[in-house]
Formats: C-alpha cells, structure tokens, sequence
C-alpha cells in the first residue's frame, strides 16, 4: 500500500510536467523548490545519435553559467590543437658584463592560463644559471598579446576593472592578461598562535605587506571567512593588505586565496621576492613596453599542453584561464575571440543561432546559449578525435573537481563526466552519463531562476535516473 501511495503522489507532484516526459523524480523535486518548467531546460540524448530522446524547453536560449566552458574548451582543443602551448620568454637590449645587466630586463608573455609560481621561479633560475646576477634597469613587462577592452583594463585595488560582482579580491574575480602570473593571487596560511592569529603569504611579493588585525574568538568555526574582510590600500612605497574581523580558535589552521594588486604590480612583486630569494637584485621599478627589435633571447619557458589545461579550466571551473584560452583563440580580444568561435561552429555545421559569449568562461549576465545546442555541441565531440582529452576534461561525478561531493553514494558516482556551472539564480550541468547497458547518453540540464540553487537535486536526480537506464521512461 506504501508503495502504491509514493506512486500516487509522485504522478500528481507535477502535473506541468508529465506531457514533457519528465522523470517523477525530477519532477516532484523540482515542483518541491518552487521552481516552474519554464525555467528550467532539459535535453537528453544517445551520444553519437541522431536527435533527443528528452527534451524540455530545448531550443530556449538560457544563461549556463561555466557549462560555457565546454564550448570555449572544445574550440580551443579544435582551433589550436591538443599540444599547443604558450611561452613566457626574457630578453634584454644589452648583455650582462660579470652578471650585470646594465639596462631594462623584458619579460613578454603569451597568454599562459597555467603560468604558476613555481613555473616562474624556473624562467628567474634560468637567467641566474646563465649569470645574471644585478640588474640596473627596469623590469619591463610586454602584455601586447592580449588587447583588452576597457572594462579589463587594470586598477590597483581590485587587480581589473569593475569585478563581476562585490568581491574584488576573490580569485574567480582574477581579469585575463598576457603576463597572468599564478593566477594573480596569494595563498594565506592561517594558524593560531597563542593570543594571536598568524597569516603566512605564499607568493609573498616583495611590494606587499600583510597585516593582521584579527581578534581571536571563542566558540564553533563555522563560516569562518564571513568574519573577516581583507582591503589593500597604498603606503610609502608599498601595498599593504589588512586582514580584519574575528576568527575563532576552534578553527586551527586554514587556508584563503585572494586576488591582489594589478597585474604589473603583482609580477614585479613576485619576480623580486624570487629574484631576491636566488641571490639577484633589481635597483629599478616595473615598466610597459613591447620588447624591442634586435633584443636578445635569455630564457624561455613553455605552458604544458592545452589538453592537459583544460582538465583545470573543467575541472575546477577555473574562470581566468577560460579567458585567457578564449581570448587565445583570435586576435588576443574578445571580439576577434568571438569572431573566431563562431567561423568555427560554421565549419562544424553547428549552427547557434542564440549563442552570447562575452568572456567564454560562463561568468557573465549575458552569456546565452540553448540546452540543445550544448548537445549538439557534445554529440560533435563524441564523434570527433579529440573525443577522448576532451571527456577526460570534465569532473567524474563523485570522484573529482566540482561534482566531487556529489552522489558519491548513488548509482551514477564514477559513472559519467559532468560540467558545472553556478551563478546566482543560475544552476546548470552538462556532460556525459554511462547508463548500465554501457551507453554513453549526453545529458544537459540548465535552471535559471532565483531559487537555481536549490534545483540541484533536481539535476543529481536526473543524472541517476540516466544512469540507472532510465527506468521511468
């Protein structure tokens, strides 16, 4: 009798959608949330078939959020090759006598999404191996790869014009640039230490100061972050960021990453603090300029391959490196970017009509595009060769990245690969499910309302219900 009740209420949870064929259980948790079947998108489909076996509200141009990465990620592995790579290089207009530069060292990037710390200290132990020790001049920085609008251009507290929304310091918030240096962050190390809170820096650029003024509390963790604020201001000849608000003891050692400085800034910091560290010295500032003709090649680094950096981009929703891929794949702007995406949908007789990038990375009020073209968006990469990078690209549900924590007891845990994407009234995925039969079914689901937060169980009950061979079908 039980069972036959949870029948019964399931069948009139959702009336709205039974002429959609949508699952109860989607349905039913939908219809709990308060979020209606106009605002919700849905498209299910054998991958390497030829139409939807699913589909709701297809053809409806709705905001996805990160899942738009999987559009600027499957151009990008397509237009530049899976083994593309980027180069950071230094030059000079004079060479070192005894270790001594006398003149303007040059650092000249090409857009590296992934140009990490330590990748960094490897270009610096380059030109010491060399014997370049002393440098006169300034450190010159060559950014003209990227030719960025107005709205990116750079400001010295938030690191990058108008921040997506009142978080300028958090590293989602990070602007594109052609010399983007560990993402432009730093890494806190938070401990308590007797009456005091302890905050390490990693990088600490040499032109930064943090400062702690945090009061220790008693009682719960919790949302520790909540409770403090950090600002960087300017004095003398530095930047200081302060760090204040409470932290309670209960909460022991903790890490915070924040975006600081601009981006000149920030790499002039860090390449001091290194240079510094391997026994060289600097005796001028940080400079602008293209490197001149006729300057000579000291050192060189290269990105790993774009396969292997779209696993961060996927994975981890990383938004500035989705940028910096998409602004690679023009002129180094956004609307030859643009340009570029959309010739190459034409090549591939993949036609969207509704399509809005402004970014690529899916950080954006206007970026639009339809839960269908998403899928055939994916059905073309199932059945193209770079198939395999580009699947192993996005988080394994249950397993990794941002689907980590999600139904890692259920049936679908380890069973597909799922993009996500998460905006304020926005909650989207995409991906790939292998169902028990061993069929790879491509499954899109994208909400945009004010409650998309709590449709997530919406979405996770969708992706089982493929998994388990769609049994309510």
């Amino acid at each position: 009798m039980k069972t036959l009740a949870l029948i019964f209420s399931l069948a009139l949870a959702a009336p709205a959608w039974a002429a959609e064929g949508m699952p109860a259980r989607v349905a039913q948790s939908l219809k709990a949330v308060g979020i209606p079947p106009a605002n919700v998108a849905v498209v299910v489909q054998e991958a390497g078939g030829k139409r939807p076996w699913l589909q709701h509200n297809g053809d409806t141009a709705m905001n996805p959020a990160s899942v738009m990465k999987l559009v600027t990620t499957y151009a990008g592995l397509d237009i530049l090759g899976p083994a593309y790579n980027w180069q950071t290089s230094a030059y000079s207009l004079t060479p070192a006598v005894d270790g001594v530069l006398n003149g303007d060292l040059y650092l000249k990037g090409s857009g590296d999404p992934r140009l990490t710390f330590e990748q960094f200290w490897l270009l610096l132990r380059q030109l010491r191996a060399a014997g370049l020790r002393e440098i006169k001049g300034n450190l010159v920085l060559d950014r003209s790869a990227f030719s960025l609008s107005p709205n990116d251009a750079n400001t010295v507290i938030n690191g990058g014009g108008a921040p997506f929304d009142d978080q300028p310091l958090r590293p989602y918030n990070v602007k594109p640039d052609a010399l983007l240096l560990n993402w432009k962050s730093v890494r806190l190390q938070l401990a308590v230490a007797g009456d005091k809170l302890q905050i390490q820096s990693e990088p600490l650029p040499a032109n930064l100061y943090v400062i702690s003024q945090v009061a220790l509390t008693e009682g719960e963790c919790g949302d520790w972050r909540s409770k403090l604020r950090a600002d960087v201001g300017t004095r003398s000849d530095r930047f200081h960021l302060v760090i204040t608000g409470s932290y309670p003891r209960s909460c022991g050692n903790q890490t915070w990453n924040i975006g600081v400085l601009d981006h000149p800034q920030y790499v002039y910091g860090v390449f001091r603090q290194l240079w510094e560290e391997l026994g060289g010295s600097i005796a001028g500032g940080v400079g602008e300029a293209r490197v001149p003709a006729g300057a000579t090649l000291l050192g060189s680094i290269e990105s790993p391959p774009l396969a292997e950096l779209i696993r961060d981009i996927n994975k981890f929703s990383n938004n500035v490196m989705a940028r910096q891929l998409y602004l690679s794949l023009g002129d180094g702007s956004t609307g030859g970017a643009e340009r570029s995406v959309r010739a190459w949908l034409d090549r591939k007789s993949l036609r969207f009509p509704e399509l809005v990038m402004e970014n690529g990375s899916g950080l954006s009020r206007s970026e639009r595009i339809s839960a269908q073209s998403l899928s055939a968006l994916l059905n073309s990469a199932w059945q193209s060769p770079l198939m395999p990078e580009y699947v192993a690209s996005m988080p394994i549900i249950g397993v990794d990245g941002t689907m980590k924590k999600r139904l890692r007891e259920n049936g679908a845990s380890g069973q597909g690969h799922i993009k996500t994407g998460t905006l304020d009234g926005v909650k989207s995925i995409a991906g790939y499910v292998r169902d028990r039969k061993g069929k790879w079914q491509i499954v899109v689901f994208l909400i945009n309302h004010p409650n998309a937060a709590a449709g997530q169980g919406a979405q996770d009950a969708l992706l089982n219900w493929v998994a388990e061979g769609a049994p309510d079908r």
